[in-house]
């Protein structure tokens, strides 16, 4: 996934857009962008910071229809990763293994929510959902079908005195 599709922007038809590319305004090189299945296309024009035009919607409902539609591209026009580096969708499948060598499980997916990556885990009949940072995941290797993960500790919130009771 390299972007996704947001919110209208006025009654033209203008769109948000969220890039999900190092430099945003480089997803408009990608143009045109599939969904998720491959099926739809979206020829995307870049009006000016996240503002973009998307060829053939001309109205705000037409937009407005479109609002949380993931773009995709074909991997083979990505460039390649630099040397250490790795796109997130080449870490789904792989094992997360602990420092001391158990397994936690195999990481299904990779989300985004605008805070930092995280690596959604599956394993033993439960997930994990843990940060994708360095001091989490200190070692990616690709090659070798895993990465290592030191799972933080238990993050306890105590309520504040008067709040032990709210709803």
């Amino acid at each position: 996934m390299v972007g996704e599709i947001g919110r209208p922007h006025g009654v033209r038809g203008l769109v948000r857009l969220r890039a999900f590319t190092e430099d945003p305004a480089a997803i408009a090189a990608y143009s045109p962008l599939t969904d998720e299945t491959g099926t739809r296309r979206f020829a995307i024009t870049l009006k000016g910071g996240d503002i973009a035009a998307v060829e053939g919607v001309a109205d705000r409902d037409a937009a407005q229809r479109l609002t949380g539609t993931k773009l995709f591209v074909d991997r083979d026009r990505l460039p390649p990763p630099e040397d250490e580096e790795f796109y997130l969708v080449d870490l789904i499948g792989l094992a997360a293994v602990t420092e001391g060598g158990d397994v936690l499980g195999t990481i299904r997916a990779v989300e985004d929510h605008g805070a930092g990556a995280f690596l959604i885990i599956a394993g033993a009949g439960r997930e994990h959902l843990l940060p994708f940072t360095r001091a989490v995941v200190p070692l990616v290797d690709i090659a070798g079908g895993r990465v290592t993960v030191v799972p933080p500790g238990e993050i306890l919130v105590r309520p504040e005195p008067g709040e032990e009771h709210a709803a």
